[in-house]
């Protein structure tokens, strides 16, 4: 059985394990949006991030990635990674992957659908 003083330090260490990550907490284009063609995708996170380790993909209805270029963090700012699109995105749907490394070492991952307009 655990005991009450285990039970209450796991508690009030909960709230710090929850914010142990980085969670993303803005993306653009947003998320079920529907656009024109972007000329970047971006991602805006809760913590700073390791670039090396940090990514965003964007792939098409067939899963193919339709954005060969690398994300890079936003100038001055290493909690957003920006995605350039060089070429405009043919009208579709398309889903963004993203993993991020945070500076305390933890990693996260997920992912977000947009359609671009014909």
């Amino acid at each position: 059985m655990f005991k009450p003083v285990f039970i209450a330090a796991t508690l009030a260490l909960a709230p710090q394990w929850a914010w142990a990550h980085a969670h993303l907490r803005d993306a653009s284009p947003a998320d079920k949006a529907e656009v024109t063609a972007p000329s970047t995708v971006t991602a805006s996170f809760s913590e700073g991030l390791e670039p090396a380790f940090s990514s965003l993909t964007v792939l098409d209805a067939a899963g193919r990635q339709a954005v060969p270029a690398k994300a890079a963090p936003a100038p001055g700012d290493d909690k957003t990674l920006v995605l350039p699109v060089a070429k405009p995105l043919p009208a579709g749907a398309y889903t963004v992957k993203w993993q991020a490394l945070s500076k305390d070492g933890h990693k996260t991952n997920g992912a977000w659908t947009f359609t671009v307009k014909p």
